[in-house]
């Protein structure tokens, strides 16, 4: 029995600051036709803008994916891609009234909590699936990442982290789409280390940033004058490191959630591959960079076929 392709039943609308930018952002989630794909438009520029959901847009992965088409960028679409692909979403147009796609609570469970209760509609069309003939292999000798894509029946995802943390330790996460990605991967939120956040704040790189989009890995014991400063950062009441090396902003979903955010992220930019892929995908200390090159690469082997 083929998959059918699938959209949404209605619009979903989500407001929200940009983590990068910190501009506040209104995007909507539309239906679209058989074979639309993943389209983002950029209605503060104009209805017409157009950017799709491909690896050739991708413009930059500075700590997130940014897509750009016809000199209209669209900033960090890695959660909000996963979220689809995670809920078997093969069509949609999205709507976006600034730069920057809003960061909400740092995972995909906003987007899954607003569509998940409303089912999907099914299309009158098989859904085309992303399938390659032979192996690929994406390396970084700078990183010490990789990533190895197999031929497969049904896609699957594995990720290895390791940021050499005592905190974190050596982290793994697995989906394919036997499993709940609702339950056990979306729900899982971005994280950042506690000595990268001035540097961040001081290169602009996280203005929408907060202590509720956030996990916080304190790896060493700090000085109460940091965590008063990081608490007047982030203007809210006084943080403190817990036993665990975490920072008290947030409960851990799960022990493994930051690998199971990687997962995430590496299922989201894997849909810049043009759809849903048959591969079993393996990610060792992956990151945007190398997710997006290896959908690249993929997509390059489609095109010479």
């Amino acid at each position: 029995m083929k998959q059918l392709q699938k959209t949404l039943r209605k619009s979903y609308s989500f407001t929200g600051k940009g983590l990068h930018t910190g501009k506040m952002a209104e995007l909507t989630i539309n239906p679209a036709p058989v074979d639309t794909g993943i389209v983002f438009c950029r209605t503060d520029i104009s209805r017409d803008s157009r950017i799709e959901a491909l690896a050739e847009y991708v413009s930059s992965t500075d700590r997130s994916t940014t897509l750009t088409q016809d000199n209209i960028p669209v900033m960090t679409v890695e959660h909000l891609l996963s979220a689809l692909t995670g809920m078997g979403i093969d069509n949609a147009i999205i709507d976006l009234d600034n730069i920057e796609v809003p960061i909400l609570d740092g995972s995909a469970k906003p987007y899954i909590d607003a569509v998940w209760k409303d089912g999907l509609q099914e299309q009158d069309a098989p859904r085309k699936y992303i399938e390659i003939d032979r192996p690929i292999t994406v390396t970084s000798e700078k990183t010490g990442s990789s990533i190895v894509i197999t031929p497969s029946d049904k896609p699957s995802f594995d990720v290895h982290i390791d940021f050499n943390s005592k905190v974190l330790g050596l982290q793994d996460a697995h989906w394919d789409v036997d499993m709940d990605y609702t339950q056990e991967i979306g729900v899982c939120r971005t994280f950042v280390f506690f000595h990268e956040i001035e540097y961040l704040f001081k290169n602009n790189l996280i203005k929408g940033g907060d202590v509720d989009n956030a996990i916080v890995i304190v790896e060493h014991p700090v000085a109460r004058e940091q965590l008063e400063h990081m608490s007047q950062l982030f203007n809210v009441p006084m943080l403190e490191r817990c036993e665990n090396g975490y920072l008290n902003n947030l409960q851990l979903r799960f022990a493994n959630e930051c690998a199971r955010h990687k997962l995430l992220d590496l299922i989201g930019d894997f849909r810049l591959a043009g759809g849903f892929l048959k591969a079993e995908v393996k990610a060792v200390r992956s990151g945007h960079t190398i997710n997006t090159k290896a959908a690249k690469e993929v997509r390059k082997q489609l095109n010479a076929k």
